[in-house]
């Protein structure tokens, strides 16, 4: 287990460029299992888990070249299903929990596919049902083997397009369901399909690629199967994760920075809610440019003069990866904030540590967090703690 000693009270000043989306990497560098041909994909992070995923590729036989940093071509010709059955990859796989996503171009191309129960951060109840329920529906068929905790799905037929209404909009479940429809027999209809940014790039890539997918950025997908997919070019989106947190942190250091090549468009509700805490962010070509807030910057009620609820939800709502990055930054900001973590019941217990470092916050339920902020009045004091999440 690594660890880190940060030294605080350090202004920042520069300019930083974003690494590529990770969530976008982990469904594209999936995809390229669904074609023959060379895909190439530029601006891939150089993260573990996206080079975890990467490695698990080569064990399957794809060959991947690295053209330049953060660029790759993937060639997917030649796959040894048997890899899937080694206790190598049962390792490699349960301990990425976007190996998932390798289940539906496995399915869609070979008819079959492993996976081990996958890790991940203990955030709450992460269900696969949206996965495989629908996969069955596509005309698969589901064995769970409780000893060694693998998923196996078969699909003897071609698999059969249907209409698909998801039960929540998952993304990872959306992107398996696609990659599994794109080759499947007629039309796939997707209600309260995910429609984040990094899946409208998938799907992007797959039309590249040959697929037939209409409704790209809603939550009606129409996929009308094809009989195979080719070659593409495809570049990776920036992190919005990435950018919301350096976001956050020249705000809290009263540093000015600018971040660059942002895509705006791509950034949905993040700039608005950082707004909403006082900060400034100004629009520069395709950059961020945050001023040093020397006199601090002041939360914004409601209209009427009620407390702002700052809360997540699923595109284009704010992304639940960030609820952590604006909890802390209250902690600095001039008045109060309830904060609101719908979509995962385990997010908001790094709090108490906050707590311990000197911030005024109060913990309502394991969903509510209430935050007075210090206004830059006193510094958070410095602690040995143990992060729960690697969001936290």
């Amino acid at each position: 287990m690594s660890s880190l000693r940060v030294r605080g009270g350090i202004k920042l000043s520069g300019e930083i460029r974003p690494q590529g989306a990770k969530n976008e990497a982990l469904q594209v560098i999936c995809a390229t299992l669904l074609s023959e041909s060379d895909i190439t994909i530029s601006n891939i992070p150089d993260i573990i888990d996206v080079n975890k995923l990467i490695e698990i590729l080569r064990n399957l036989g794809v060959k991947i070249t690295e053209l330049e940093k953060g660029k790759y071509c993937f060639n997917a010709k030649n796959i040894n299903l048997e890899y899937l059955n080694n206790g190598n990859f049962l390792d490699d796989a349960k301990s990425l929990r976007g190996s998932i996503m390798l289940v539906g171009p496995l399915l869609s191309r070979f008819g079959s596919a492993s996976i081990p129960r996958p890790g991940g951060d203990k955030i709450g109840r992460r269900r696969l049902d949206t996965h495989f329920i629908n996969l069955e529906k596509l005309g698969a068929k589901l064995e769970y083997n409780s000893n060694n905790r693998t998923y196996s799905i078969i699909s003897k037929d071609p698999l059969k397009g249907t209409s698909i209404l998801l039960d929540e909009a998952s993304v990872t479940g959306t992107a398996n369901i696609i990659m599994a429809a794109v080759l499947a027999n007629g039309l796939t209809s997707i209600y309260n399909a995910a429609c984040e940014p990094y899946i409208q790039q998938l799907c992007l890539l797959l039309n590249k690629m040959g697929a037939k997918i209409s409704g790209i950025g809603s939550n009606l997908l129409s996929i009308d199967g094809v009989d195979k997919l080719d070659g593409a070019t495809h570049q990776i989106l920036p992190d919005m994760i990435e950018i919301g947190s350096w976001i956050g942190l020249a705000a809290m250091t009263q540093s000015e920075l600018r971040i660059k090549d942002v895509s705006w468009e791509n950034l949905g509700q993040i700039p608005d809610v950082f707004r909403k805490l006082g900060i400034t962010l100004n629009k520069e070509d395709d950059d961020i440019l945050i001023p040093a807030h020397i006199n601090g910057y002041s939360i914004s009620n409601f209209i009427d003069g009620s407390i702002l609820t700052v809360s997540d939800a699923p595109w284009p709502g704010f992304s639940p990866d960030l609820i952590s990055i604006i909890l802390v930054t209250a902690t600095q900001a001039n008045g109060s904030t309830l904060i609101h973590q719908k979509m995962f019941e385990s997010r908001l217990f790094f709090v108490d540590k906050l707590i311990d470092m000197g911030a005024k916050i109060i913990l309502c339920d394991p969903h509510r967090a209430s935050v007075i902020g210090h206004n830059f009045k006193s510094s958070l004091k410095p602690t040995v703690m143990t992060s729960p999440d690697i969001r936290a």
